[in-house]
């Protein structure tokens, strides 16, 4: 079940491979993506969850933002972006290996 300022790995469509975050649950099979930078939170897509892998990594900013404001700027999204990216890096140097 997808929540706000989960992490996502877009797998179908133009943006495939690429890393976004959730910003909104429209119902029980389309969410609302963005990323800061080339998707920003006013412009969000619109993705089906089958298009969609759903990470293990929940970003507390984004999601803490807009369960209090209702938004979240872009650069919290570029930030939770580049976090889980650098925590990713992290991992691999200590030998894990990514599934590919």
């Amino acid at each position: 079940m997808p929540q706000i300022g989960q992490m996502v790995r877009i797998i179908k469509g133009r943006d495939a491979e690429k890393l976004g975050v959730i910003v909104n649950i429209l119902d029980d099979r389309f969410v609302l993506v963005a990323d800061g930078d080339k998707r920003k939170y006013d412009r969000a897509k619109r993705k089906n969850l089958i298009h969609l892998e759903l990470l293990d990594f929940i970003s507390p900013e984004v999601a803490r933002s807009i369960l209090e404001t209702g938004r979240v700027t872009n650069g919290k999204l570029r930030y939770a972006v580049a976090k889980f990216s650098d925590e990713k890096v992290i991992a691999l140097k200590k030998g894990d290996h990514i599934d590919g």
